[in-house]
């Protein structure tokens, strides 16, 4: 097949729905956010979310790669971090120009094997054609993994008890996030996910060889960076840069901390898997963010 990376550019709305989703997925007791109010940052992730017609999918329930993607023949598709720069707030029910483009693919060798990188830049430009965010996400197909044995009935629904709320505090700086598949369901909705990984068992784990559903990336991203409204961090967000290094499985704990040794104007939060677990002592995911330079009293501007 010929492939030639082209920009596709949409006039898109930002969706109030998807927004009213996530609030109510988090049902952490934040601010609603609903038509008129800025988007939090990450949010136009769901807010901007396209649903594609049901012919143009593949086997794994993405959209079937040769048109937008390059044909990568690789099954697993992760994502794997990004960053995104915040110029302009986007508002809720405002129309906005997505400009969107494959960068590059570039195929590496890593230990697992044969890998491709893919990445894909995003410019979303406000209704005064100010560019409101810049975007690159990079996204991995490798080989799958080797399948799992089959697991009973009982197996498959262990661990995977309905987790309520999903974020609980565990101290300053600190929350537990609980997931179950009614979660993953929602989410993968709210985002028109449609990747079997994370709602389909049988697929996840005798196809593509995982041991269990796949919490989304996206959703440990977004939960990161919903500890700034957890905690009331009001500075303006200039940057965000995420790195997905571990899968995480459904029914799995995870913490999400400030990770010490930042800079004045920029931390990191890390999400923390089990010990012992694939998501080990190492953070599965990580959000670096940066703010904009808090001014002096009395430097303002009148």
């Amino acid at each position: 097949m010929n492939w030639e990376p082209h920009t596709i550019t949409t006039f898109e709305t930002v969706d109030p729905h998807p927004v009213a989703t996530l609030s109510a997925l988090f049902d952490d007791g934040t601010p609603p956010v609903g038509p008129g109010d800025a988007l939090p940052p990450l949010w136009h992730w769901l807010a901007l979310a396209r649903w594609p017609v049901s012919s143009t999918l593949g086997v794994d329930g993405h959209p079937a790669r040769g048109s937008f993607l390059p044909p990568v023949e690789l099954p697993r598709r992760m994502f794997a971090g990004g960053e995104a720069a915040f110029h302009a707030p986007l508002t809720v029910g405002s129309t906005v120009r997505r400009e969107a483009r494959v960068e590059s693919v570039t195929e590496k060798s890593g230990r697992s094997g044969k890998l491709v990188v893919v990445v894909v830049s995003t410019k979303l430009y406000d209704e005064d054609d100010r560019l409101a965010i810049d975007e690159r996400q990079d996204i991995i197909y490798r080989d799958a993994g080797a399948v799992s044995p089959s697991a009973s009935p009982a197996e498959e629904a262990a661990g995977l008890a309905p987790s309520g709320a999903p974020l609980t505090r565990a101290g300053e700086w600190s929350w537990d996030l609980a997931t179950d598949p009614a979660l993953l369901m929602r989410f993968g909705a709210a985002t028109s996910n449609a990747h079997r990984i994370h709602y389909d068992w049988p697929y996840a784990t005798r196809v593509e060889g995982y041991p269990g559903l796949v919490v989304h990336g996206p959703l440990m991203t977004l939960a990161l960076a919903e500890v700034l409204r957890l905690e009331k961090h009001e500075a303006r967000v200039s940057r965000m840069r995420h790195r997905n290094r571990k899968p995480l499985f459904c029914g799995q704990g995870a913490r999400l901390r400030r990770v010490e040794g930042a800079a004045p104007d920029a931390f990191t939060l890390g999400l923390f898997g089990p010990e012992g677990s694939a998501a080990g002592p190492i953070p599965s995911t990580t959000l670096t963010i940066e703010f904009e330079p808090r001014q002096e009293e009395g430097t303002g501007h009148a």
